[in-house]
């Protein structure tokens, strides 16, 4: 059973399901998956595969992968009610897809004014055959990379064999992408620490991992099983490091993103005549693929290569192998200027081509064509030709895509042995929308900051090119095709990268009315960047502290970014799950210190392990229990494992500046286990010699601590109410049980009024309570939260901007009047019918356009 890549099939931000505001996506009723909060108006394909049903009001559709895994795109939440006003499918049952496909296509601003949310769940509905492993928070474009859905099956661990000065490891790869060029880059780099011989076997073929080009060369894709020989004095060191490599810190690597968030023009209009429909494009209009999401209006400007004239016949071996060494010498210390340099992306890729410039099999080989009496350029092209014809027979279009970094360095290697300057470019104005067949990474490096948008004939989005773009903010499509061609030099062209299309000459209105959106949305943008900096404040004055919820150091980068005010609530799960062994302190410090200095001076809340329950981990084998959610689940694991939670204190109290972090406990029912946790970390500070006072707070997600505040406050500084949890154990609804999912709504009049009673009890013990579940994401949520009292918010990062401007339009007073009128309804449906009154239906809008 094969893993499928999923590709995000929309724009947006991409978040975990526990970030959705409905109990049914948030509690994984319908399975595992991810979400996405759209900014353009289409979903395309996330995988190839059939369509297996397509709703009647078209606001969602499933398709089966490959492999068999079923995936739910569901467009907003609460859409069916919309009767299909706004949607249009562009598909049909049993029909075969590929990726990027358009599948939907929706009125993005109609149904942004009608529906509840537009965060949109994509989600694996068997899952109990396959699990879906995501990639992290962070803003993704159509086709990016948003997790993996892989077969649940017993898959074999690394096997050691090793026999005097051999060793033999075998591992199974599990980067979604395989070993492609940095991977391979990163094996090679690895391998060359050792004096051991080491190779890589796979499917028939055997590589030296040394060679980057060989590595990629076997075509090694996910779930594919690797063998390691090494022979030599330093063998078994040397294969269990490159074991370790791909098993563990390469796939680690694979989750960062790609490339910093670009801003995004959606393209509501556009988004219906999408560019991946089989439909013969018009006289003046180019589809292609969407790179890089974007909106701009320029001057269609070829940029044509020429084919370099190398000699067939050197002056012999000597001076040719001089002319190449020389060559080769200046292209390497370019690339490493390059790699060394502050630009991420592009640092990365220059990394990952010195490797290829530094490769042995093509470095000989072009040594050996010289030794027959070639001229060091002719050599050196045909090294490197003889390399691409073998990644592009493999099929695979990812190392295809490759072929275009070989290209690129063939071509500074021969632009050094012809005397010309490398990477030189022509003039070329500032609204230069550049079409190109062939361009090379280097290219894109040169032209950065130089134009307005990026057109290619050829290429892929997941290629170097549209990574550097993307990196660049630059507007890109590729894979237009050989109709870039009939555009004329210098026509007025309007590139709408979103929607993949070139609309070349367009008529005076259509001019007209991107301008007009192009003006719209920098508009917003800077409205939303200029709030986002400012602090959130109610109409009235009144302060509220609005953070987010984070899992890792790449989303508290990417939360400061979009204007959080600190961290309400960091998951520490992250760290434990999925791995054999526990996080050791050290590991863990340097993570929470990364965290912390990346927030700066902004407050950060540390929730201790909260496991068990449905967040089981292989390291720790709790005992049978016939309801784990009301068995060994936050902090009853620690106390049971109290060695994991003393490691987990230590680590937590030696972040700097001392008491930079406040501890914040799970699942507390009540003082004594409060009590205990205090006197561990007591006693952790003491062994650290750290006099520093600490704060230690209490998630309120059990109806017991909702109704004892006023006990624990005696040793709880501060209190955060968790209100997915809350939820369920308020309503005795398990929000994993489909039949009753439906009902476990954080609306709940019950839920509220806990709620409410423990922010009174706070107040009267002078501690600060927020809230840091799914109800503060809500926009309405956030309202009668400070309505009932709460004075700090921790909700998904994407949410932040929307959270505070719908903060910014009302008063204390209008929350506090909202929370009384829902505490006095006698359901969840009068409380959300309270909500879609037209009093309060304004405040709802105006929040959707924030």
């Amino acid at each position: 059973m094969s893993d499928v890549v999923l590709h995000a099939p929309v724009a947006g931000w991409a978040s975990g399901l526990e970030e959705v505001p409905d109990e049914v996506f948030a509690g994984r009723m319908m399975g595992d998956g991810i979400a996405i909060d759209p900014l353009a108006g289409a979903i395309v394909a996330p995988c190839d595969g059939t369509i297996t049903l397509i709703a009647q009001t078209a606001h969602a559709v499933t398709l089966r992968a490959a492999n068999g895994a079923e995936i739910l795109i569901h467009i907003g939440l609460e859409t069916v009610r919309l009767g299909g006003n706004g949607f249009t499918a562009r598909v049909s049952k049993d029909q075969q897809v590929r990726t990027g496909d358009v599948l939907i296509s929706f009125d993005l601003d109609s149904i942004a004014l009608q529906a509840r949310s537009l965060v949109t769940p994509i989600v694996v509905t068997n899952s109990e055959l396959f699990r879906f492993v995501a990639s992290g928070s962070r803003l993704v474009t159509a086709g990016d990379r948003i997790g993996t859905v892989e077969g649940i099956s017993d898959e074999a661990g690394t096997e050691s064999l090793s026999t005097g000065t051999e060793s033999v490891r075998a591992v199974v790869v599990t980067l979604p992408n395989g070993l492609h060029a940095r991977p391979a880059a990163r094996i090679a780099a690895r391998a060359k620490a050792f004096t051991a011989d080491l190779s890589l076997r796979a499917k028939g073929g055997e590589a030296r991992a040394r060679s980057p080009v060989s590595v990629m060369a076997l075509d090694i894709r996910a779930g594919d099983r690797v063998e390691i020989a090494a022979s030599g004095e330093d063998a078994e060191a040397a294969a269990a490091a490159i074991a370790a490599l791909i098993e563990t810190e390469l796939p680690a690597l694979e989750d960062q993103p790609a490339h910093a968030p670009t801003a995004i023009v959606p393209s509501p209009a556009a988004s219906t005549e999408p560019a991946s429909i089989d439909a013969e494009p018009a006289p003046d209009r180019i589809a292609g693929v969407c790179a890089v999401p974007g909106l701009v209006i320029g001057t269609a400007i070829h940029l044509r290569k020429t084919v370099q004239d190398v000699a067939l016949e050197g002056k012999g071996v000597t001076e040719e192998r001089q002319i190449l060494e020389a060559a080769l010498s200046e292209v390497r210390a370019a690339l490493a200027a390059t790699s060394a340099g502050k630009q991420p992306t592009a640092a990365a890729i220059a990394a990952a081509h010195l490797e290829l410039v530094e490769d042995d099999e093509i470095v000989e080989a072009a040594r050996a064509g010289i030794a027959r009496g070639e001229s060091a350029g002719w050599a050196w092209r045909s090294a490197i030709a003889s390399v691409a014809d073998h990644l592009r027979a493999t099929g695979n279009p990812l190392l295809q895509e490759r072929v275009q970094d070989l290209l690129d360095l063939e071509r500074q290697v021969l632009a050094i042995i012809a005397g010309e300057q490398a990477g030189s470019l022509p003039d070329m104005p500032a609204d230069a929308i550049v079409l190109a067949e062939g361009i090379l990474p280097s290219d894109v490096m040169a032209l950065t900051g130089r134009i307005a948008g990026l057109c290619t004939v050829d290429g892929g989005p997941t290629s170097h090119v549209a990574v550097l773009a993307a990196a660049a903010g630059l507007p890109t499509i590729v894979a237009a095709g050989k109709g870039l061609a009939r555009i004329r030099e210098g026509t007025r062209i309007i590139l709408d990268a979103a929607a993949g299309r070139i609309d070349a000459d367009p008529a005076a209105e259509a001019l007209t009315a991107a301008e007009a959106r192009i003006a719209a949305a920098a508009e917003t943008r800077q409205r939303d960047e200029d709030a986002a900096k400012q602090e959130c404040r109610t109409a009235d004055g009144t302060r509220i502290e609005l953070f987010a919820n984070l899992a890792s150091v790449e989303e508290a980068a990417a939360a400061v970014a979009v204007g959080a005010e600190g961290c309400g609530l960091l998951r520490t799960e992250f760290l434990f799950l999925e791995r054999d062994t526990a996080p050791d302190e050290d590991e863990q410090l340097s993570v929470y210190q990364a965290i912390a200095d990346t927030l700066g001076d902004r407050p950060l809340i540390v929730r201790t392990l909260d496991v068990g329950g449905d967040k089981p981990i292989p390291f720790l084998p709790i005992p049978h229990e016939d309801n784990p959610a009301l068995g060994l689940r936050g902090v009853r694991t620690s106390l049971w494992r109290p060695d994991l939670l003393d490691a987990q204190l230590r680590a937590v109290l030696r972040v700097r500046p001392a008491g930079r972090c406040r501890i914040m406990v799970p699942m507390v029912s009540g003082l004594d286990e409060l009590r205990q946790v205090r006197e561990r970390a007591r006693a952790v500070a003491s062994s650290l010699g750290d006099a520093a006072p600490f704060e230690l707070g209490v998630m309120i997600e059990t109806p017991a601590a909702a109704m004892l505040v006023d006990q624990l406050a005696d040793e709880a500084d501060f209190f955060s109410v968790g209100t997915n949890d809350l939820t369920q154990y308020t309503l005795a609804m398990d929000r994993t049980n489909a039949l009753v999912a439906a009902q476990v709504d954080a609306f709940h009049p019950a839920v509220l009024r806990l709620i409410g009673t423990a922010a009174a009890a706070a107040a009267r013990r002078g501690r600060p309570i927020g809230a840091c579940g799914g109800l503060a994401s809500d926009p309405l949520g956030a309202m009668l939260l400070v309505g009932l009292g709460l004075g700090e918010l921790s909700v998904t990062a994407a949410c932040v901007p929307t959270i505070k401007a719908r903060l910014r339009g009302v008063t204390v007073a209008d929350c506090t009047a909202l929370a009384e009128r829902a505490l006095a309804q006698t359901s969840t449906a009068a409380v959300r019918r309270l909500l879609d009154e037209p009093s309060v239906a304004p405040t709802r809008l105006a929040g959707a356009s924030a």
